[in-house]
């Protein structure tokens, strides 16, 4: 047998599996007592440790509830099997994740996205937000990779709705739990992880710290814990990227001009104005798509993480029990991007194509570009984000049949980016420069000439800081009832108050370097950079400040899977010299205006639920049934002054029923009204302005919420200890789906003008109020349709054999499968050489949703020795809709390798070797679904992480 531990250790854990449980029916706080009870009485029968411990705590929640969850359980305190709370998800069945500089960042829960699931910390929905590689998350998303994993003791996935739980999700309610002194053993207990983060990529080492004490008196009526963790990581992003493909008409293409001085005239007008005059090889390369800013290039992440817990509980009587938690978190990165790339978007009017050649999807795969526009680019985001969370809970029995739960606290997110800084550096008459798509993963991307080492070929042309931030705050009072009317017969009922307030301001210093041979930078009175028109374009043109050694560095590009050919060695913007020169950070900013806005959303609303079980016939059954009254009022605001205040109402019934046919065998089924309120982005009142893209989007307040009916069916079979198999279906019925419109307007026609635009983008410098953009919004939409199965198994090797050491190995394996379809509003390709973009309707999966999706683990753990080896595969998915003609945009099929092998020293000390994305998987970023067209292409090493733990 494995070796025996304590009991006491495995009712830490599965108390703690009951504690994280938010109130289920009677019968389900019932059953975890039994559980407990059971493994007491079977202790010389039934002994689990280590890893298997946890799995064992997690499937005693799932299966003695009524309705459908999935549990993570850490194994111990301060012992979270995963280093990253997202990556531990996703070894539930229907989850997906998607990954941030190579770790988990935002969840998909059956098929839809981050902004369909509620995640609640100790019970208190809230919202964290960090930053990514566009932006801010403005979103109801939760970023995981704010917190340490080690600061929390489960978590736990509600896949279907009740009425006692909180409302707004479409996918899952998650619930992050951060312990129970109460539930531990007395005294004073402690623990101790010490490890080094390793990446073969940045080749750099990192701290990870984390330590928890816990205390309990020997009466259970006092306890308290605290915990902290930190983690200092430098991790590398290689690869490239084209930001995205478009169709234009060029200069001339194999020596034919594409524009004449006019209509009739035999007189070519290179470079600029002129008349188009259509050929086959010019509307060819017209009508084609090609890489808009092709390059290759590194993103550094440097990031730290500190997280601090503490709980207080008092039982002063047996039925009282008061719970003060607090928890404090802070996320900081640096990311430094540094890009060898040409301009084609929006100049392509310039350059003369050489040679190109086309695939089967009318994309222009190669060619040589002369009068080419050749851009050294520094980036800089400096970003921190603050997280803290004060709750109270009061727990009250009156008598055996009553029971209060007062439930109340706050939270704050504050997500803020100081210098958010881009520095250019241009050529804009390169010779000779090369792209090659045939592998569209991989391109060869050559420049020409003259030397793009030379500080002599470049102007410093541009500079760019855009600071901004991003505030959630919560407030949450609820209360709730359980009153045992009869026996097996319990009545629910509670009401709820939140204010949810966002809000979003956001800044630009974008500026356009002039000169024509000055020395000095011309200065209108709004702070920004006034530019002649004749001083920017044309091939001699002088437009910036000569580039010296001073102002600038050599840059050396590492592995990031670049064919032979590839310039790999260029120069780009010394920050710290080139922000000094030009007095950048001096300078006053001006809003942005699309991206400062502000949301108020108060929710008041009640439920009344009744949970029940007994047995028909013999066959014992336990269910819930009720309904949910929500009104949201909100209150939105845009920085121009517009405000928008509305109310509306939901009525939410839902019920679950599970069926026991034995005693190891459970059917259930639910179905439930759910809702998910709109996305903050889209309930601005006011827009903004793409001047580069020409394009604009506007919000729009009044839109519905995603309103849809769910369907839940499940068998689940627990055939042995630590052992499940189990298939689930679902449907999603949604009724309500916002979607995207789009018209055609000037920026007089929206009411805007010049100022709307950033000062850097080519319609500020080239201001034309006759320009035509495309208006996109979101308008309420008919709805769509998901339907899934997800397939389960947990197979510890001991259901099989005792016989040597296969009886300490296991699997864990599930796989979903889901089918969606929506209707969307999208602009497709140009059918005539500079013409508009197409409207048309395109029906598709719901965005965020992959097809399939396998999750795989291998693991032996015999009490002493422990290893396990897990593998991930999310398939094909698209995320967004697209722009410049490519119809939709999202990312290839990964697959990601995580191991990790822990060996018990001592009983106080536990060494540890983890290791992160084995295979060094690529990150590969489509535009257009149906072309493939590379939007990026990007790896982030192999992370080893290795060290100690020890427990008092």
């Amino acid at each position: 047998m494995a070796s025996v531990r304590t009991v006491s250790r495995m009712k830490w854990a599965l108390l703690l599996g009951g504690a994280v449980l938010t109130p289920q029916a009677a019968w389900g706080q019932e059953a975890t007592a039994t559980a407990t009870a059971d493994v007491e009485a079977e202790e010389n029968v039934i002994v689990v440790t280590g890893f298997r411990e946890s799995l064992q705590a997690a499937l005693n929640v799932k299966k003695n509830s009524v309705s459908a969850v999935d549990v993570i359980v850490a194994e111990d305190i301060a012992k979270f099997p995963d280093q990253n709370l997202a990556e531990s998800l996703q070894r539930i069945p229907g989850i997906s994740i998607q990954r941030d500089g190579g770790e988990g960042r935002a969840i998909t829960v059956r098929g839809l996205g981050a902004q369909f699931t509620r995640v609640r910390v100790n019970g208190l929905e809230t919202i964290a937000t960090s930053t990514d590689g566009a932006s801010s998350n403005r979103d109801r998303a939760f970023d995981f990779n704010v917190f340490a994993s080690e600061l929390f003791s489960s978590l736990v996935v509600h896949k279907t709705a009740e009425a006692s739980l909180d409302e707004g999700s479409l996918g899952a309610v998650v619930d992050l739990n951060t312990g129970n002194p109460l539930a531990g053993k007395a005294g004073l207990t402690g623990a101790l992880s010490l490890v080094g983060s390793y990446n073969d990529l940045s080749d750099n080492v990192g701290p990870r710290v984390a330590g928890l004490l816990s205390w309990r008196n020997d009466a259970g009526t006092i306890g308290g814990a605290v915990s902290v963790a930190y983690s200092k990581t430098n991790t590398l992003e290689l690869g490239n990227n084209t930001v995205r493909w478009a169709q234009a008409r060029f200069d001339s293409v194999n020596g034919t001009p594409c524009f004449y001085t006019s209509a009739t005239s035999t007189t070519p007008s290179p470079n600029t104005g002129g008349t188009y005059r259509p050929s086959a090889v010019c509307d060819q390369a017209a009508l084609a798509f090609h890489p808009r800013i092709p390059r290759y290039g590194e993103i550094g992440h440097d990031r730290e993480r500190l997280g601090v817990t503490g709980s207080l509980q008092i039982a002063p009587t047996d039925t009282t029990t008061i719970s003060l938690d607090g928890l404090f978190s802070r996320f900081t990165e640096d990311r430094e991007e540094k890009w060898g790339e040409v301009l084609l978007r929006s100049l392509e009017r310039s350059i003369d194509v050489v040679n190109p050649t086309y695939d089967a999807n009318g994309n222009m795969i190669s060619a040589t570009l002369n009068d080419a526009y050749v851009r050294m680019e520094h980036y800089l985001r400096q970003s921190s984000t603050e997280f803290y969370q004060l709750g109270g809970k009061l727990e009250q029995e009156l008598g055996d049949s009553f029971r209060i739960t007062a439930l109340g606290g706050i939270s704050k997110s504050n997500a803020d980016i100081p210098v958010e800084t881009t520095i250019v550096f241009d050529d804009r008459d390169s010779q000779g420069y090369k792209f090659d798509y045939t592998d569209m993963a991989f391109p060869l991307l050559s420049f020409g000439t003259p030397s793009v080492t030379s500080p002599s070929t470049f102007q410093l042309a541009e500079i760019r800081d855009r600071p901004s931030n991003v505030t959630n705050r919560f407030k949450t009072a609820q209360l709730r009832t359980e009153w045992d009317i009869a026996e097996g017969f319990t009545v629910k009922a509670g009401a709820v108050w939140r204010r949810f307030d966002f809000a979003s301001e956001a800044f630009q210093r974008d500026t356009v370097v002039c000169g024509n041979g000055g020395t000095s930078l011309v200065t209108s009175t709004s702070g920004t950079i006034a530019c002649s028109p004749s001083s920017l374009f044309g091939p001699t043109a002088v437009y910036g400040f000569p580039v010296t050694e001073a102002l600038s560095e050599l840059f050396t590009l590492g592995n990031a899977g670049q064919p032979s050919g590839t310039t790999t060695e260029w120069l780009i913007p010394n920050l710290e010299a080139t922000t000094a020169f030009t007095g950048l950070y001096g300078r006053t900013p001006r809003v942005d205006a699309g991206n400062t806005r502000q949301v108020r959303e108060t929710t008041k609303g009640g439920y009344f639920q009744f949970d029940f079980k007994g047995d028909l016939f013999g066959l014992e059954y336990a269910g819930n049934f009720g309904t949910r009254y929500v009104k949201t009022i909100q209150y939105s605001q845009a920085s121009n002054g517009v405000n928008v205040r509305r109310t509306y109402d939901d009525w939410l019934p839902s019920g679950n029923i599970a069926f026991y046919p034995t005693e190891d065998l459970i059917v259930r089924g639910a179905v439930g009204k759910v809702m998910t309120r709109p996305s903050l982005g889209n309930l601005n009142p006011a827009g903004s302005v793409d001047g580069f893209n020409l394009r604009a989007t506007f919000g729009n307040p009044f839109l519905n919420p995603y309103r849809a009916t769910n369907f839940d069916a499940s068998i689940e079979w627990y055939f042995a200890p630590q052992a499940i198999l189990s298939v689930a279906g679902f449907i999603k019925k949604i009724v309500s789906f916002p979607v995207s419109g789009s018209y055609l307007a000037t920026l007089p026609q929206l009411g805007l003008d010049r100022s709307a635009l950033a000062t850097s983008s080519p319609a500020y410098i080239n201001y034309d109020p006759g320009q035509i953009y495309v208006v996109s919004s979101q308008i309420n939409g008919e709805g769509a349709t998901l339907k899934g199965v997800e397939l389960a198994a947990q197979i510890p090797f001991s259901a099989f054999t005792e016989a040597g050491v296969i009886k300490n190995f296991g699997i864990l394996a599930n796989a979903t499968f889901i089918s969606s379809d929506a209707d969307y509003t999208v602009q497709g390709p140009a059918v005539v050489p500079g013409g508009p973009l197409v409207t048309t309707t395109r029906n598709a999966t719901l965005f965020g949703v992959s097809k399939r999706a396998y999750n795989g683990t291998l693991y032996y753990d015999d009490g002493r020795f422990s290893a396990r080896v897990s593998a991930s595969y999310r398939s094909r998915y698209i995320d967004a809709n697209s722009g410049t003609g490519n119809i939709f945009e999202g990312y290839g099929a990964t697959t990601n390798i995580d191991a990790s092998m822990r060996y018990k020293l001592l009983e106080w000390l536990e060494l540890s070797v983890e290791g992160n994305n084995l295979t060094d998987e690529y990150r590969y970023r489509f535009t257009d679904f149906d072309a493939d067209r590379n939007y990026e292409n990007n790896h982030f090493g192999r992370t080893i992480l290795f060290g100690a733990r020890v427990k008092y």
